[in-house]
């Protein structure tokens, strides 16, 4: 017998969402009173475990097959839909001002120095971890806590038409595009595929007449803001006051000199990388627009300590360690590999894992790196993956096919007294080295 709840309309799924303590996706860590929606997966079936987050204090199991139903399931014809659903209806309801962040690389550094500079003068909610995508879009927005002034949603894809998805679940009013370069060009088809879904942000800003705050000294963005958007604020003319934000020389640790209303600032940064200037300066540039005061805009930045292996820092016993091993593609590569050759340091290791999901081009552009290893004059890299070591045969670096090919080395031969560089895609695993370094 289906349950009453069968044909519930999302007000009402609303009702009961205000009644609980939140959703969840993963019956593992199900809290009491929380409503779990069975999502499926690649690999899983979520109506699966409905049973299981009902057993550990779920007041409600929203599901999508009938076979899984009981006293205190709800069946809906799609999980998926339906929390999306939910989540555009609870932003709606909040009515506080949302701004979207997505680009190619540094979303997530751009993203976290925003919330820390907003967070000194707003109640501000932001995405966790990497919960950016179609499932971790609308997690977040109901996560929100109650006073919450403003959201900052960061916004992933693989795909045309993911932003376009994520922005009408979200409802941004402002946008912020870091750049766009090659990046899951298996997913997109080719460059113009990537720019496409890219400014798919831009397109929404322009159809409620919001706004997008851009990097001006960006071509490419600076292109797609005239033909696209009807109201758009450059990072260097934030508040009509100028903004220049430019690099001084330092060690690891990038320093920036920030120039506005007659006083320059020095702000000393706890990130790595040359390629970070653009994203402090988003950050920057979007606190001043949005009434910061200058003082607490440096005092964030400062305070700002990277993690999860993103432009992050560690001195340990052996080495100092530059972790940037949660993403990689060809731009951000480079863009590493150009910082790190230009700090004074030595002797100096590279540790590079295959860039994923680059299709058919993946062969050329892991050569193209292997050139640009060699034209940088990098005497010492360690190369981990099955694209490396297939086109790094004759280059002299040693290759492994996957990472625990290079623990094993590691262990046999320990690397002391060097500043490494470890940089890869995710999938490659290799924060799995940092307590052998």
């Amino acid at each position: 017998m289906r349950h009453f709840f069968e044909n519930m309309k999302t007000e009402q799924l609303y009702n009961l969402f205000k009644e609980s303590s939140g959703v969840t996706t993963d019956s593992r860590s199900v809290g009491k009173g929380q409503i779990f929606f069975a999502i499926w997966g690649d690999n899983y079936n979520g109506n699966n475990f409905a049973s299981e987050a009902l057993e550990k204090g779920a007041s409600w199991a929203i599901i999508d097959d009938p076979l899984f139903e009981t006293e205190k399931t709800i069946l809906v014809d799609d999980c998926l839909f339906e929390l999306q659903a939910l989540a555009s209806y609870h932003r709606k309801e909040m009515n506080v001002p949302v701004l979207a962040i997505t680009g190619t690389n540094g979303k997530t550094t751009t993203r976290e120095l925003l919330a820390a500079i907003i967070a000194k003068k707003f109640k501000v909610h932001s995405t966790k971890g990497n919960l950016n995508n179609h499932i971790g879009v609308p997690l977040t927005i109901l996560s929100a806590p109650p006073g919450t002034e403003m959201m900052i949603i960061e916004m992933g894809a693989n795909h045309i038409g993911e932003i376009r998805t994520l922005c009408q679940i979200a409802k941004p009013d402002y946008g912020i595009i870091t750049n766009i370069g090659t990046a899951h060009i298996e997913g997109f088809g080719s460059i113009d595929g990537v720019i496409k879904a890219k400014t798919e942000l831009y397109e929404y800003l322009r159809e409620v007449n919001g706004i997008a705050l851009y990097n001006d000294k960006n071509p490419l963005l600076t292109e797609k803001i005239f033909k696209i958007i009807n109201r758009a604020v450059p990072f260097s003319d934030p508040t009509g006051i100028e903004l220049a934000v430019e690099l001084v020389p330092s060690e690891l640790n990038i320093t920036l000199a920030a120039t506005y209303n007659h006083h320059t600032y020095n702000i000393c940064t706890n990130l790595f990388g040359n390629y970070n200037l653009g994203n402090v300066k988003a950050a920057i540039a979007t606190g001043l627009f949005l009434s910061v005061e200058m003082k607490d805009i440096v005092d964030a930045v400062e305070n700002y300590q990277p993690a999860n292996n993103r432009s992050q820092i560690i001195i340990t016993k052996n080495n100092t360690l530059i972790c940037d091993s949660y993403n990689a593609n060809p731009s951000s590569m480079y863009s590493a590999l150009e910082s790190f050759t230009g700090i004074q340091a030595g002797p100096k290791l590279v540790i590079l894992g295959d860039m994923l999901e680059l299709g058919e081009k993946s062969e050329e552009e892991h050569i193209k790196l292997l050139n640009e290893l060699q034209s940088q004059k990098i005497e010492k890299a360690l190369l981990v993956g099955s694209v490396f070591q297939k086109v790094s045969l004759k280059s002299g670096f040693k290759s492994f096919s996957d990472v625990n090919k290079l623990i094993d080395f590691l262990k046999s031969e320990p690397v002391k007294g060097n500043t490494i560089l470890i940089k890869g895609s995710r999938g490659i695993g290799l924060e799995k080295v940092y307590d052998l370094l």
